[in-house]
């Protein structure tokens, strides 16, 4: 099964366009991710830049509307993912757990889709676009 763990750091919906990790902080996490390749279950992983540096595209009325950031309203922003394949959805947690991540940082686990869980319908539909298949 495949999850994806949604790293939401404190304080990141605040950060500056230019913050970033300090090397202690970078060290911890590359060895967290070393960890995770070593077992076979790390599929993909990202950093993302702070959301000052990002846009939101929303769609109010059937019309995209763009929205550079920070964005006032937001309490929780992800700061990077990783993508695991692993045997449970307890299996992901203990490896949410093992993170090094801050005091106050969170980490969301949710569990991705696979086409097979959708009905027969939805996956003909998905059958016609077998190019976008990894």
């Amino acid at each position: 099964m495949r999850f994806m763990m949604l790293m939401i750091p404190a304080g990141y919906a605040e950060a500056a366009p230019d913050v970033m990790p300090d090397a202690e902080a970078v060290e911890g996490m590359m060895r967290y991710n070393e960890e995770l390749k070593k077992a076979g279950v790390l599929l993909a992983l990202d950093g993302l830049h702070p959301p000052s540096s990002g846009a939101r595209v929303s769609f109010k009325g059937g019309k995209p509307a763009v929205t550079d950031g920070p964005f006032a309203e937001v309490k929780e922003v992800l700061g990077g993912y990783w993508v695991i394949d692993v045997r449970s959805r307890e299996e992901a947690i203990e490896w949410a757990r093992r993170c090094p991540a801050g005091e106050n940082d969170v980490i969301e686990v949710r569990r991705v889709f696979e086409i097979s869980e959708f009905p027969e319908d939805v996956q003909q539909v998905v059958e016609g676009f077998n190019e976008l298949k990894s």
